[in-house]
C-alpha cells in the first residue's frame, strides 16, 4: 500500500509535467473506484489551469483555476506521466489530458483510490479536516510523542494510530522501532522519553530517506515516471529472514491484523 513516502514521491514526480498546464479533458473509463467518479466531473475540469500539487498525509491535492481536485491511491494504486496516445493496460481507470500532450494516467488494480473534486476549503474536506499532525509537521515533537505514547497501547499501534499521527505506514514503522532498538509490542508508556526522542529521530529519518530513493516498492508501486522504489534495498526487517546488522533470525508476529518484523537482540 502506497504510504507518506510513495505518495510524496509521486508528487515530486508529477510537479514538472501538470503544474502550469490545463487540462484537455478527463477521460474516465472505470468510474467505479472506492467512490464513484461523478458524471458531471470531466465537464468541470476541461480547461482548467492546473496551479499546484500539494500533499496531506497519503492525499495528493491539485489546485486548479477553480477548486481542487483530491486524489487517493488507495492499497494499489499509482498515478503516471505517459504521452497521451500510449495504449491503455488493463485496470487504467481514468485520464486527466493535459495541453501538453501529455496525461496523468490512474491505474489500480483493487479500485480502492479516489478522485474528488473540491470547491471550497480542501482542508475542511470531510476525509482530511479531522488529520493528525504529520511526522515532519513542528507540532509532531518530543512534547506531543511523549503525551500521546502515555497509554497501554503497543508502541507501534501509537505510531500507525492516525488519530494521533498520519503516514507512517507499516513498512517504516517496523523499520524506525528497529533503527530506535524498541520492539513493536512494547507497551508504549513504557518508553522512556530518551526513547521517546530516539523514535521521532528514527521516524523522520527512515521517511526521509525513503523519500530520496522513490519509496518502497514491494509489489505494485511504481512512481510517477514508472521507476520501482528503492528503499527496499535498505530495510533492516521488515519482510526479511536475518537482521542486516546482527543475523540474527527475524521473528515475526501480527498486529491488528498487519505484519510487524523486529529483531530479538537489537530492540528491547
Amino acid at each position: 500500500m502506497p504510504e507518506l513516502p510513495e505518495v510524496e514521491t509521486t508528487r515530486r514526480g508529477l510537479e514538472p509535467h501538470i503544474v502550469g498546464r490545463r487540462i484537455v479533458r478527463l477521460a474516465v473509463h472505470e468510474p467505479r473506484l472506492r467512490w464513484r467518479i461523478p458524471d458531471d466531473l470531466p465537464p468541470l475540469l476541461a480547461g482548467q489551469r492546473v496551479a499546484g500539487i500539494a500533499r496531506r498525509a497519503k492525499y495528493l491535492l491539485i489546485a486548479l483555476d477553480s477548486g481542487s481536485l483530491l486524489l487517493h491511491l488507495g492499497m494499489s494504486g499509482t498515478l503516471r506521466i505517459l504521452p497521451a496516445a500510449t495504449p491503455r493496460i488493463a485496470h487504467d481507470h481514468y485520464d486527466l489530458l493535459l495541453d501538453s500532450g501529455n496525461t496523468l494516467r490512474f491505474n489500480d488494480p483493487r479500485r480502492f483510490g479516489s478522485l474528488h473534486y473540491i470547491t471550497g476549503d480542501p482542508r475542511q474536506h470531510p476525509l482530511l479536516a479531522r488529520l493528525a499532525p504529520e511526522p515532519f509537521d513542528p507540532d509532531f515533537n518530543l512534547d506531543y510523542l511523549w503525551r500521546v505514547t502515555r497509554r497501554r497501547a503497543s508502541i507501534k499501534q501509537v505510531l500507525m494510530n492516525s488519530r494521533l499521527v498520519v503516514g507512517v505506514g507499516n513498512i517504516y514503522a517496523a523499520e524506525a522501532l528497529f533503527r530506535a532498538r524498541v520492539r513493536p509490542r512494547r507497551q508504549a508508556r513504557s518508553l522512556s522519553r530518551e526513547e521517546t526522542a530516539r523514535l521521532l529521530k528514527e521516524v523522520r529519518m527512515v521517511l526521509s530517506q525513503a523519500i530520496d530513493v522513490g519509496g518502497t516498492t514491494l509489489r505494485d508501486y511504481v512512481g510517477a515516471d514508472g521507476k520501482e522504489g528503492y528503499f527496499r534495498r535498505r530495510l533492516y526487517v521488515y519482510e526479511l529472514k536475518e537482521c542486516r546488522l546482527c543475523g540474527s533470525a527475524i521473528r515475526h508476529l501480527t498486529q491488528q491484523g498487519r505484519s510487524s518484523y523486529y529483531c530479538p537482540v537489537c530492540q528491547r
